[in-house]
């Protein structure tokens, strides 16, 4: 090996040294969103909440007056079942069980129908809500914003300034 060869090695590995210690004293910027607190404080993630409710709250209360029908059907037949001819309390039972299957159908179908809208309300909260933790991360300049963490100090914690940011319609 030359001298020539030499220097330029030692040249090259000095320039990697000085970029390698020039990158370890920029520190890296990292931020932390608590995805669940967001969708529990946020206010569109309350107003999503509130058309919900606006929205399946009638059936549900329907639901809820004809499961207390039933009950009481159920319970006046229980009652009277001693006294009653065998050929009238097999109909009213027939009856109770056929009411009671189409008040089980209703129920699911409340349930899947507010599954599903509960689901699209959620995507999009979760959609705005990424769309502030985008422009955070640029405005501010993050190496890293992660959500999930096992765990993570206050001091990287930006769960309030996304909340704040989604309350003030960003």
């Amino acid at each position: 090996m030359n001298i020539l060869s030499t220097v330029k090695s030692l040249g090259l590995a000095a320039a990697l040294l000085a970029a390698g210690s020039m990158a370890q004293a920029q520190e890296l910027k990292i931020g932390y969103v608590n995805g669940e607190r967001v969708l529990r404080e946020a206010a569109p993630a309350k107003a999503a909440q509130a058309k919900l409710e606006a929205e399946f709250g009638k059936r549900d209360k329907e639901l809820n007056d004809v499961a207390a029908r039933l009950k009481a059907a159920s319970d006046k037949l229980e009652k009277e079942a001693p006294t009653l001819a065998e050929a009238e309390r097999n109909r009213r039972q027939r009856e109770l069980v056929e009411q009671d299957r189409d008040f089980q159908r209703k129920r699911r179908e409340l349930q899947e129908d507010l599954a599903q809208r509960k689901n699209e309300e959620l995507a999009a909260v979760v959609e705005r809500s990424n769309r502030v933790i985008k422009m955070i991360f640029d405005t501010e300049k993050y190496d890293l914003i992660v959500q999930d963490a096992v765990f993570a100090s206050a001091r990287v914690d930006i769960t309030k300034k996304v909340i704040d940011a989604l309350n003030a319609g960003k």
